[in-house]
Protein backbone atom coordinates (compact mmCIF):
# COMPACT_ATOMS: atom_id res chain seq x y z
CA UNK A 1 0.00 0.00 0.00
CA UNK A 2 1.56 3.39 -0.98
CA UNK A 3 2.79 5.42 1.97
CA UNK A 4 2.54 9.18 2.37
CA UNK A 5 6.16 10.12 3.02
CA UNK A 6 5.19 13.73 3.69
CA UNK A 7 3.84 12.60 7.08
CA UNK A 8 7.18 11.05 8.02
CA UNK A 9 10.24 12.24 9.94
CA UNK A 10 13.78 11.05 9.24
CA UNK A 11 16.81 11.37 11.54
CA UNK A 12 20.21 11.81 9.82
CA UNK A 13 23.34 11.46 11.98
CA UNK A 14 26.42 10.81 9.75
CA UNK A 15 28.55 13.95 10.00
CA UNK A 16 29.71 13.74 6.36
CA UNK A 17 26.26 13.11 4.86
CA UNK A 18 25.81 15.29 1.72
CA UNK A 19 29.19 16.94 2.34
CA UNK A 20 30.15 16.53 -1.31
CA UNK A 21 26.69 16.35 -2.89
CA UNK A 22 23.99 18.68 -1.54
CA UNK A 23 21.36 16.87 -3.62
CA UNK A 24 21.28 14.22 -0.88
CA UNK A 25 19.74 16.66 1.58
CA UNK A 26 17.64 18.38 -1.08
CA UNK A 27 15.96 15.15 -2.23
CA UNK A 28 15.42 13.89 1.31
CA UNK A 29 13.91 17.17 2.48
CA UNK A 30 11.66 17.37 -0.59
CA UNK A 31 10.47 13.77 -0.14
CA UNK A 32 9.66 13.47 3.57
CA UNK A 33 7.83 15.76 5.97
CA UNK A 34 10.69 16.57 8.33
CA UNK A 35 14.43 15.87 8.56
CA UNK A 36 16.27 16.04 11.88
CA UNK A 37 20.05 16.35 11.74
CA UNK A 38 22.79 15.39 14.19
CA UNK A 39 23.19 18.35 16.58
CA UNK A 40 26.85 17.41 17.24
CA UNK A 41 29.93 16.82 15.09
CA UNK A 42 30.38 13.20 16.23
CA UNK A 43 28.49 9.90 16.45
CA UNK A 44 25.71 9.96 19.02
CA UNK A 45 25.47 8.05 22.28
CA UNK A 46 22.56 5.82 23.19
CA UNK A 47 21.19 8.46 25.55
CA UNK A 48 21.34 11.16 22.87
CA UNK A 49 19.50 8.89 20.43
CA UNK A 50 16.80 8.24 23.04
CA UNK A 51 15.99 11.94 22.88
CA UNK A 52 15.94 12.10 19.07
CA UNK A 53 14.32 8.84 17.92
CA UNK A 54 10.77 9.33 19.26
CA UNK A 55 8.51 10.25 16.33
CA UNK A 56 11.09 9.24 13.70
CA UNK A 57 10.04 6.86 10.92
CA UNK A 58 13.46 6.58 9.28
CA UNK A 59 17.04 6.78 10.54
CA UNK A 60 20.08 7.29 8.29
CA UNK A 61 22.71 6.24 10.81
CA UNK A 62 26.41 6.80 11.26
CA UNK A 63 28.61 5.17 13.90
CA UNK A 64 26.09 5.90 16.65
CA UNK A 65 25.41 3.54 19.56
CA UNK A 66 22.07 2.03 18.54
CA UNK A 67 21.48 -0.34 21.45
CA UNK A 68 18.40 -1.75 23.16
CA UNK A 69 18.01 1.37 25.30
CA UNK A 70 18.03 3.65 22.25
CA UNK A 71 15.62 1.43 20.34
CA UNK A 72 13.21 1.33 23.28
CA UNK A 73 12.54 5.01 22.54
CA UNK A 74 11.87 4.39 18.85
CA UNK A 75 8.08 4.42 18.76
CA UNK A 76 7.60 4.73 14.97
CA UNK A 77 10.90 3.63 13.50
CA UNK A 78 10.69 1.46 10.37
CA UNK A 79 14.28 1.49 9.09
CA UNK A 80 17.87 2.04 10.22
CA UNK A 81 19.83 2.73 7.03
CA UNK A 82 23.50 2.43 7.98
CA UNK A 83 25.74 4.88 6.15
CA UNK A 84 28.56 2.38 5.68
CA UNK A 85 29.05 -1.34 6.08
CA UNK A 86 29.58 -2.19 9.75
CA UNK A 87 26.57 -2.85 11.98
CA UNK A 88 28.39 -3.87 15.18
CA UNK A 89 27.01 -0.81 16.99
CA UNK A 90 23.44 -1.76 16.11
CA UNK A 91 21.55 -4.19 18.35
CA UNK A 92 20.26 -6.30 15.46
CA UNK A 93 18.27 -8.62 17.70
CA UNK A 94 16.43 -5.72 19.33
CA UNK A 95 15.79 -4.11 15.94
CA UNK A 96 14.44 -7.34 14.48
CA UNK A 97 12.19 -7.88 17.49
CA UNK A 98 10.59 -4.48 16.81
CA UNK A 99 10.27 -5.10 13.07
CA UNK A 100 12.84 -2.40 12.25
CA UNK A 101 14.64 -3.04 8.98
CA UNK A 102 18.43 -2.61 9.14
CA UNK A 103 20.33 -1.95 5.92
CA UNK A 104 23.88 -1.01 4.97
CA UNK A 105 25.84 0.14 1.93
CA UNK A 106 28.14 -2.71 0.86
CA UNK A 107 31.01 -1.79 -1.48
CA UNK A 108 30.33 1.95 -1.20
CA UNK A 109 33.60 2.69 0.58
CA UNK A 110 35.73 -0.23 -0.63
CA UNK A 111 37.97 1.76 -2.97
CA UNK A 112 38.42 4.63 -0.52
CA UNK A 113 39.46 2.30 2.32
CA UNK A 114 41.76 0.38 -0.03
CA UNK A 115 43.45 3.61 -1.11
CA UNK A 116 44.06 4.66 2.50
CA UNK A 117 45.37 1.16 3.27
CA UNK A 118 47.91 1.44 0.47
CA UNK A 119 48.87 4.93 1.61
CA UNK A 120 49.46 3.67 5.14
CA UNK A 121 51.56 0.77 3.88
CA UNK A 122 53.77 3.19 1.97
CA UNK A 123 53.93 5.59 4.92
CA UNK A 124 55.10 2.78 7.22
CA UNK A 125 57.57 1.33 4.74
CA UNK A 126 59.18 4.70 4.00
CA UNK A 127 58.70 6.31 7.45
CA UNK A 128 57.01 9.25 5.76
CA UNK A 129 55.45 10.88 8.87
CA UNK A 130 58.78 10.83 10.73
CA UNK A 131 60.60 12.19 7.67
CA UNK A 132 58.13 15.07 7.37
CA UNK A 133 58.16 15.93 11.07
CA UNK A 134 61.94 15.86 11.48
CA UNK A 135 62.61 17.79 8.27
CA UNK A 136 60.20 20.53 9.37
CA UNK A 137 62.07 20.64 12.69
CA UNK A 138 65.30 21.47 10.85
CA UNK A 139 66.77 17.98 10.91
CA UNK A 140 68.01 16.12 7.84
CA UNK A 141 67.57 12.48 8.82
CA UNK A 142 68.21 10.22 5.84
CA UNK A 143 65.79 7.55 6.99
CA UNK A 144 66.16 4.10 5.50
CA UNK A 145 62.91 2.61 4.22
CA UNK A 146 61.87 -0.71 2.77
CA UNK A 147 60.48 -1.34 -0.69
CA UNK A 148 57.10 -2.89 -1.30
CA UNK A 149 58.55 -4.53 -4.40
CA UNK A 150 59.29 -8.18 -3.74
CA UNK A 151 57.57 -8.20 -0.34
CA UNK A 152 54.71 -10.41 0.83
CA UNK A 153 51.46 -8.74 1.81
CA UNK A 154 49.08 -10.67 4.04
CA UNK A 155 45.41 -9.73 3.91
CA UNK A 156 43.25 -10.86 6.82
CA UNK A 157 39.82 -10.70 5.19
CA UNK A 158 39.25 -11.00 1.46
CA UNK A 159 35.89 -9.33 0.96
CA UNK A 160 35.26 -6.23 -1.14
CA UNK A 161 37.91 -4.13 0.61
CA UNK A 162 40.49 -6.91 0.84
CA UNK A 163 40.13 -7.57 -2.89
CA UNK A 164 40.42 -3.84 -3.67
CA UNK A 165 43.66 -3.73 -1.66
CA UNK A 166 44.96 -6.80 -3.48
CA UNK A 167 44.43 -5.15 -6.89
CA UNK A 168 46.48 -2.16 -5.80
CA UNK A 169 49.39 -3.85 -4.05
CA UNK A 170 49.85 -6.34 -6.88
CA UNK A 171 50.90 -3.37 -9.02
CA UNK A 172 53.95 -3.00 -6.74
CA UNK A 173 55.20 -6.49 -7.73
CA UNK A 174 54.27 -8.01 -4.39
CA UNK A 175 53.20 -11.50 -3.42
CA UNK A 176 49.72 -11.37 -1.88
CA UNK A 177 48.42 -13.95 0.58
CA UNK A 178 44.90 -13.83 1.96
CA UNK A 179 42.99 -15.49 4.77
CA UNK A 180 39.20 -15.37 4.97
CA UNK A 181 36.76 -17.57 6.92
CA UNK A 182 34.64 -17.75 3.75
CA UNK A 183 37.24 -17.75 0.97
CA UNK A 184 36.39 -16.68 -2.56
CA UNK A 185 38.62 -18.90 -4.67
CA UNK A 186 37.44 -17.46 -7.99
CA UNK A 187 38.33 -13.89 -6.95
CA UNK A 188 41.69 -15.04 -5.61
CA UNK A 189 42.53 -16.79 -8.89
CA UNK A 190 41.50 -13.73 -10.89
CA UNK A 191 43.72 -11.41 -8.82
CA UNK A 192 46.68 -13.76 -8.47
CA UNK A 193 46.24 -14.04 -4.72
CA UNK A 194 47.02 -17.21 -2.76
CA UNK A 195 44.41 -18.15 -0.18
CA UNK A 196 45.95 -19.70 2.90
CA UNK A 197 45.58 -20.20 6.65
CA UNK A 198 46.47 -17.73 9.36
CA UNK A 199 49.20 -20.07 10.56
CA UNK A 200 50.85 -19.92 7.13
CA UNK A 201 50.17 -16.24 6.42
CA UNK A 202 51.43 -14.60 9.60
CA UNK A 203 55.05 -15.88 9.54
CA UNK A 204 55.35 -15.13 5.81
CA UNK A 205 53.93 -11.61 5.51
CA UNK A 206 56.06 -8.47 5.62
CA UNK A 207 52.88 -6.42 6.04
CA UNK A 208 49.68 -7.75 7.61
CA UNK A 209 46.53 -5.77 6.79
CA UNK A 210 43.20 -6.27 8.58
CA UNK A 211 39.92 -6.31 6.63
CA UNK A 212 37.51 -8.39 8.73
CA UNK A 213 34.30 -7.31 10.47
CA UNK A 214 34.01 -7.49 14.25
CA UNK A 215 32.06 -10.56 15.29
CA UNK A 216 32.45 -12.89 18.26
CA UNK A 217 35.12 -14.91 16.44
CA UNK A 218 37.23 -11.89 15.44
CA UNK A 219 36.92 -9.66 18.53
CA UNK A 220 40.46 -9.15 19.88
CA UNK A 221 41.91 -11.68 17.42
CA UNK A 222 45.14 -9.66 17.10
CA UNK A 223 46.38 -10.74 20.53
CA UNK A 224 49.76 -11.73 21.92
CA UNK A 225 49.68 -15.15 20.23
CA UNK A 226 48.72 -13.64 16.85
CA UNK A 227 51.48 -11.03 17.07
CA UNK A 228 54.07 -13.62 18.11
CA UNK A 229 53.27 -15.58 14.94
CA UNK A 230 54.00 -12.58 12.71
CA UNK A 231 57.39 -12.32 11.04
CA UNK A 232 59.71 -10.38 13.32
CA UNK A 233 60.10 -6.82 12.07
CA UNK A 234 56.91 -6.88 9.98
CA UNK A 235 54.21 -4.21 9.92
CA UNK A 236 50.54 -4.17 10.88
CA UNK A 237 47.84 -2.04 9.20
CA UNK A 238 44.28 -1.73 10.51
CA UNK A 239 41.68 0.13 8.46
CA UNK A 240 38.84 -2.14 9.64
CA UNK A 241 37.75 -1.90 13.29
CA UNK A 242 39.63 -1.15 16.51
CA UNK A 243 38.04 -4.06 18.38
CA UNK A 244 40.02 -6.50 16.24
CA UNK A 245 43.18 -5.60 18.19
CA UNK A 246 44.26 -6.16 21.78
CA UNK A 247 45.98 -2.78 22.11
CA UNK A 248 48.09 -3.77 25.14
CA UNK A 249 49.44 -6.78 23.24
CA UNK A 250 50.23 -4.61 20.21
CA UNK A 251 52.03 -2.09 22.41
CA UNK A 252 54.22 -4.83 23.86
CA UNK A 253 54.98 -6.23 20.38
CA UNK A 254 55.97 -2.78 19.11
CA UNK A 255 58.17 -2.04 22.11
CA UNK A 256 59.96 -5.39 21.75
CA UNK A 257 60.53 -4.94 18.02
CA UNK A 258 58.48 -8.02 17.13
CA UNK A 259 56.32 -5.62 15.10
CA UNK A 260 58.35 -2.87 13.44
CA UNK A 261 55.46 -0.46 13.03
CA UNK A 262 51.71 -0.14 12.92
CA UNK A 263 49.30 2.09 11.03
CA UNK A 264 45.94 2.40 12.77
CA UNK A 265 42.88 4.12 11.34
CA UNK A 266 40.68 2.85 14.16
CA UNK A 267 40.91 2.23 17.89
CA UNK A 268 38.91 0.44 20.58
CA UNK A 269 37.91 3.83 22.00
CA UNK A 270 37.45 6.65 19.51
CA UNK A 271 38.89 9.17 19.72
CA UNK A 272 41.67 7.31 21.56
CA UNK A 273 42.85 10.24 23.67
CA UNK A 274 46.30 11.77 23.80
CA UNK A 275 47.25 9.47 26.69
CA UNK A 276 46.89 6.31 24.60
CA UNK A 277 50.29 4.65 24.86
CA UNK A 278 50.31 3.61 21.22
CA UNK A 279 50.26 7.25 20.17
CA UNK A 280 53.50 7.89 22.02
CA UNK A 281 55.48 5.59 19.72
CA UNK A 282 57.17 7.06 16.66
CA UNK A 283 56.64 3.80 14.78
CA UNK A 284 52.86 4.12 15.06
CA UNK A 285 50.90 6.07 12.44
CA UNK A 286 47.42 7.05 13.59
CA UNK A 287 44.59 8.45 11.50
CA UNK A 288 41.06 9.39 12.69
CA UNK A 289 38.95 6.53 11.25
CA UNK A 290 39.02 8.30 7.90
CA UNK A 291 39.13 5.35 5.51
CA UNK A 292 35.73 6.16 4.03
CA UNK A 293 36.18 9.93 4.07
CA UNK A 294 36.60 10.70 0.38
CA UNK A 295 34.22 12.44 -1.97
CA UNK A 296 33.50 9.23 -3.86
CA UNK A 297 32.88 7.10 -0.77
CA UNK A 298 30.73 9.60 1.10
CA UNK A 299 28.60 10.13 -2.01
CA UNK A 300 28.17 6.39 -2.54
CA UNK A 301 27.31 5.78 1.13
CA UNK A 302 24.93 8.73 1.14
CA UNK A 303 23.02 7.61 -1.94
CA UNK A 304 22.95 4.00 -0.78
CA UNK A 305 21.61 4.90 2.67
CA UNK A 306 19.07 7.34 1.23
CA UNK A 307 17.75 4.82 -1.30
CA UNK A 308 17.45 2.09 1.34
CA UNK A 309 15.69 4.42 3.76
CA UNK A 310 13.17 5.74 1.25
CA UNK A 311 12.46 2.29 -0.18
CA UNK A 312 11.44 0.94 3.22
CA UNK A 313 9.40 4.05 4.04
CA UNK A 314 7.52 3.61 0.76
CA UNK A 315 6.70 0.03 1.72
CA UNK A 316 9.08 -1.42 -0.86
CA UNK A 317 11.77 -4.09 -0.26
CA UNK A 318 15.08 -2.81 1.13
CA UNK A 319 17.93 -2.81 -1.36
CA UNK A 320 20.59 -4.04 1.10
CA UNK A 321 18.94 -5.62 4.16
CA UNK A 322 21.29 -6.87 6.87
CA UNK A 323 18.51 -8.78 8.67
CA UNK A 324 14.98 -9.75 7.61
CA UNK A 325 12.77 -6.70 7.63
CA UNK A 326 9.73 -8.40 9.12
CA UNK A 327 9.00 -9.10 12.76
CA UNK A 328 9.94 -12.64 13.84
Amino acid sequence: MPQNLKTMRVLVTPTSYAKHDPRLTQILEETVGEVVYNPTSRPLTSEELRNLLPGCDGFIAGLDVIDQAALDAADRLKVIARYGVGVERVDLEAAHAKGICVTNTPSANSNAVAELTLGLMLALARQIPTAVTTTRAGEWRRLSGVSLEGKTIGLIGFGNIGRAVARRVKAFDTTVLAYDPYPNAAAADELGVRLTTLDDLLPAADIVSLHLPVVAETFGMVNAAFLAQMKRGSYLVNTARGDLIDEAALLAALESGQVAGAALDCFKVEPPGADNALLQLEQVIATPHSGAHTDGATNAMGWGALENCLAVLRGEPALNPVIPCEKP
